[in-house]
C-alpha cells in the first residue's frame, strides 16, 4: 500500500515566499500528507524558512542553493530525498487537498507506471486583466506509453515518481527549464526519457493542482520560453541521433503556426501575437540544443 509516509514532496522556490507559504499550506491541508517534504530556495529569505517551519509537516527541509534553475533545485531535492516516491509542485501552485492521494493511488494501478500527473487548472476566480499560465485542462485517466509528443503526457508543476526510476535517469537535465540557458522543457525532456525507455506515465485526473494567475507580459514571455524549451529538447535529442525529435519539432511548429493562421483570420491579435512569439522562440532554442 502506498501512503503518505513513503512520499516525498518537493518544491522548488526561487525568492518567493508568499506565494510558497499558499503552496505549503496547500500541501500540509491535503487529504494525505507527505512523509517528507523538501524546499530548495535559490533566493532564500527568513520568510521562506519560516514559511517551511510553520507549514505542519514535520518532516519539513529548507535547503539553500545557488541560482542555476529549477532543474538542478528538483534534483537536490531529488538526492535528499528519502521516500519511494517524489512529487513536485512549484511554488506558484496549490494542489487541491486530494492531489498527493490521487497521485498515490494512480502510481498502485495496474499495470505498475513509472510515473503520474495530473490538470493544471487557475487557482481561483479570474482577476482583472490575468492570463491563464501552464494550464492542462481534466481528461478522461489514460496511460501514456511509448513513442509520443512528451508534453501532451503531463507537465512538472504536478509530477510524481518512484524514485528509483528518477534516480536511474540521473533527474531533470540541467540544460533546460527556467533559469537554465534552455529557459524551459525539463518536464517534457524527462517525460521523454521515461516513456522512451517504456515506462508508462498515468494521467490521473482526480490529482488537481491549480496555477495562479499571471500578467499579460508573464503571458507573453511563457510563449516564447516554452518554444524555446521545446526546440532545445529537441536539439539535445537530435544530437544523439533520435529522429524521432523531428516529429517532434514539427508537430509543436506545425500546431502554433495552424493556431497563428486561425488568428489572422478572425483578426485576433492576441492570438497572433501568443503564436508568434512561440514560433519565434522555437529555432534559437533548437540551435541551444543543437550545441549545448
Amino acid at each position: 500500500m502506498l501512503n503518505g509516509d513513503v512520499i516525498t514532496v518537493a518544491v522548488p522556490t526561487c525568492g518567493r515566499p508568499a506565494s510558497l507559504a499558499r503552496c505549503l499550506e496547500a500541501v500540509a491541508s491535503g487529504t494525505m500528507r507527505p512523509g517528507e517534504l523538501i524546499v530548495v530556495d535559490q533566493v532564500p529569505s527568513a520568510e521562506a524558512r519560516r514559511a517551511v517551519e510553520r507549514c505542519g509537516i514535520p518532516e519539513a527541509r529548507y535547503l539553500e542553493q545557488p541560482l542555476i534553475g529549477v532543474s538542478a533545485s528538483r534534483n537536490l531535492a531529488l538526492a535528499a530525498a528519502s521516500g519511494a516516491v517524489l512529487a513536485v509542485t512549484d511554488d506558484d501552485c496549490a494542489p487541491d487537498p486530494g492531489w498527493l492521494s490521487a497521485l498515490a493511488g494512480a502510481l498502485q494501478r495496474t499495470p505498475t507506471p513509472a510515473a503520474a500527473t495530473g490538470p493544471i487548472l487557475p487557482l481561483g476566480p479570474q482577476p482583472p486583466g490575468a492570463h491563464a499560465v501552464s494550464v492542462r485542462g481534466v481528461g478522461p485517466p489514460v496511460d501514456h506509453r511509448g513513442p509520443m509528443l512528451p508534453w501532451l503526457a503531463g507537465t512538472g508543476g504536478n509530477f510524481a515518481a518512484r524514485l528509483e526510476v528518477l534516480r536511474r535517469l540521473a533527474g531533470w537535465d540541467e540544460r533546460l527549464g527556467p533559469g537554465s540557458l534552455g529557459l524551459a522543457a525539463e518536464d517534457s525532456e524527462l517525460l521523454y526519457r521515461i516513456l522512451r525507455e517504456g515506462g508508462v506515465v498515468r494521467y490521473e485526473p482526480a490529482a488537481v493542482v491549480r496555477h495562479e494567475w499571471q500578467s499579460w507580459d508573464r503571458r507573453l514571455a511563457t510563449r516564447s520560453s516554452y518554444a524555446h524549451g521545446i526546440g532545445a529538447l529537441c536539439g539535445l535529442w537530435l544530437r544523439r541521433g533520435d529522429l524521432f525529435a523531428v516529429r517532434m519539432l514539427a508537430a509543436y511548429a506545425s500546431d502554433h503556426a495552424r493556431a497563428l493562421a486561425g488568428g489572422a483570420g478572425r483578426r485576433d491579435r492576441e492570438r497572433v501575437e501568443q503564436h508568434t512569439r512561440a514560433l519565434a522562440g522555437l529555432l534559437p532554442g533548437l540551435l541551444y540544443g543543437l550545441r549545448a
